[in-house]
């Protein structure tokens, strides 16, 4: 009799490049599973409905469940700047208005 051993390795690596000196890269658009472009919700609303989706899907796709504590942590820190007097991103640049 013979015993097949089977294992799986996983590797990570990262990899840092030298800044040199180039303008950050733009950050580009995520993309959904389908390879759709995936675009943010446009207003109060359609953010509400969005929270309330991601709500939905965190209880109840089993897919979501590994991710549920990274969810949770940025949904945190969002809860924080949302509550919070100081101004965001965009209200802090200068030129705008």
């Amino acid at each position: 009799m013979r015993e097949i051993v089977q294992r799986t390795e996983t590797v990570v690596r990262t990899r840092v490049l030298p800044d040199a000196g180039r303008m950050p890269l733009a950050p580009r658009p995520a993309q959904r599973l389908s390879g759709q472009p995936y675009t943010l919700p446009e207003d109060a609303i359609e953010w509400i409905e969005a929270l309330a989706a991601l709500r939905r899907e965190a209880v109840t796709n089993p897919r979501v469940a590994p991710f549920r504590e990274h969810i949770a942590n940025a949904c945190e820190r969002t809860l924080e700047a949302l509550r919070s007097d100081a101004p965001g991103p965009d209200e802090a640049s200068p030129g705008k208005s």
